[in-house]
């Protein structure tokens, strides 16, 4: 069944699950908005990560609230769009959804081995591999009563696309 427009896609999942490369693909697919939710944390939080530490809720709830504007924006204007989250818990995605309409999760589900490969094989990226395990330890997926879908992102990332346009009833 189609959801309704416009709508946020937050495409979510711990790191190394494929957000930004499905994220992007799936904006030009739909020539709707990207943000790359990744450039909204402040400093201190990426710089924090870069050492190897993982953040706290309370590193996080301003970054999260910068991601809950963008959605907001784009749905006050009318407009469509697609950001990256890892989204990790429901108070989390709860905040971001906080209007209660117009934002659905897009989980990208992915082993644990496909995750660690994933992660060894970044460059640049500034969150280290070191990291996954408290992403998956801090990781609540989303539940039957959540607004989104779960989406296998093991394979090629334009299959997952399609993918996600099918399950959500997308105009492509």
């Amino acid at each position: 069944m189609p959801i309704s427009l416009p709508v946020v896609l937050v495409i979510m999942g711990v790191s190394g699950s494929g957000k930004s490369t499905v994220g992007m693909l799936l904006a030009r697919r739909l020539g709707w908005p990207f943000e790359e939710g990744d450039s909204l944390h402040p400093a201190a939080n990426v710089a924090k990560m870069a050492a190897g530490h993982p953040l706290t809720d309370e590193d996080r709830w301003p970054w999260l609230e910068k991601v809950a504007d963008w959605a907001d924006e784009q749905l006050e204007a009318g407009l469509s769009g697609v950001i990256t989250c890892s989204a990790l818990k429901r108070s989390y995605r709860d905040l971001i959804n906080r209007r209660g309409t117009g934002v659905d999760f897009v989980y990208l589900k992915v082993s644990r081995a496909e995750l660690e490969a994933r992660v060894a094989h970044r460059p640049g990226h500034f969150m280290p591999a070191s990291l996954l395990d408290s992403q998956l330890e801090a990781l609540e997926e989303p539940g039957d009563d959540e607004p989104g879908i779960r989406v296998d992102a093991g394979p090629d990332p334009s299959a997952v696309v399609d993918r996600i346009i099918a399950e959500l009833g997308l105009p492509s």
